[in-house]
């Protein structure tokens, strides 16, 4: 048996490091299964199921969040690889390049803030259609995202992509030749950050924050959702500036724009978490705009009226006050059955 000294040296002496996958694409007869279209779709169903669970012991409807989802992904993921093409279009346009290739989203490039902006559209839109408070739905979805993001960081694994500056730690990532970023050389043996890794374990470290500061501080009106940009923008500050990939934005005032577009967006995520919680410290009584309830259909048949969506119901709440909350768009806006019965002329020949 070895003495323990010279079985340290022994361990020490072993090269470890994080292996990159030899291939991220496998044949399935004729279908390719890319790794990095696995990550995306694995984290944007970890972020419906999640959502879904959050949105419903809210008192939402069950099922909101998977039609939610139809019209927030594809906005997403647009946007997403707009904001891409948008910081990084030398890629794609100009001498020797190939436009085409800015629709090919399987080999990598999806801007976060781009599916976070525009993904907000979408929610948007279904948000006025279904009378929920937008900031309710964004508190549900937040924690999910911030998951979501961190399976999705994996694809970049499997791409060999978007990793760190050269590393002798023991958790340093092998990188094949062929994915160095252009005009770079490395020796031979060399491995990197595995920056993937560091943005899987913090934006899960996110999650946990975001779980435990709900319910200790019982955050609402869009304080959960701003806490999450807080969070994922620390983090994504602190890997950029071990990134060596190559950038066409990579010295705006001396940082990457990335990194300046995590510090405005935590300043502005950071002031509306203050101003909103000194406005309105706790949580909503309802995810949904006054007078845009749901009414259950059991109810509905034991009081004689008719069942709805949320979409189509009055506003009978006289203490409520659009002007103070966070949320309104009026009733009148996001109900027209609303607004037409606040319009119509009165019927009483006195009042005339």
């Amino acid at each position: 048996m070895l003495p323990v000294p010279a079985l340290l040296d022994r361990l020490t002496a072993v090269p470890l490091s994080i292996p990159s996958p030899s291939d991220g694409v496998w044949q399935l007869g004729p279908l390719p299964i890319r790794g990095y279209a696995l990550c995306i779709i694995l984290g944007i169903i970890a972020a419906i199921w999640i959502g879904e669970k959050r949105w419903t012991a809210r008192g939402g409807r069950p099922g909101d969040v998977q039609d939610l989802a139809i019209w927030a992904v594809p906005f997403g993921l647009v946007g997403a690889r707009l904001y891409h093409v948008a910081t990084d279009s030398e890629r794609y346009f100009g001498e020797g390049r190939n436009p085409i290739t800015a629709l090919y989203v399987w080999r990598g490039g999806l801007g976060v803030w781009g599916a976070v902006a525009l993904g907000a559209v979408g929610v948007y839109l279904w948000s006025r259609r279904r009378g929920v408070r937008i900031s309710a739905v964004m508190d549900a979805l937040a924690p999910g995202v911030i998951v979501a993001q961190a399976i999705g960081r994996w694809g970049n694994w499997f791409n060999q992509e978007l990793y760190g500056k050269p590393t002798d730690l023991p958790w340093g990532l092998e990188i094949d030749p062929e994915h160095y970023p252009d005009g770079l050389s490395f020796p031979q043996g060399t491995t990197f950050h595995p920056t993937f890794l560091y943005e899987f374990v913090w934006n899960l470290g996110v999650f946990g924050v975001l779980l435990w500061a709900e319910r200790r501080f019982k955050l609402g009106f869009g304080r959960v959702f701003a806490l999450y940009v807080m969070g994922y923008t620390v983090g994504r500050a602190l890997t950029e500036y071990i990134r060596i990939d190559t950038v066409q934005l990579d010295d705006v005032a001396g940082l990457r724009f990335n990194v300046w577009t995590s510090i405005v967006l935590f300043a502005l995520a950071l002031a509306y978490f203050v101003i909103v919680g000194r406005r309105h410290p706790g949580q909503p009584e309802s995810v949904y705009l006054p007078g845009r309830e749901p009414v259950d259909e059991d109810d509905a048949a034991a009081t004689g009226t008719e069942a709805t969506s949320g979409a189509e119901a009055e506003d009978d709440d006289p203490d409520d006050d659009p002007d103070d909350d966070p949320d309104a768009t009026t009733s009148e806006e996001s109900s027209p059955t609303l607004a037409k019965t606040r319009t119509k002329p009165p019927s009483d020949p006195q009042a005339r």
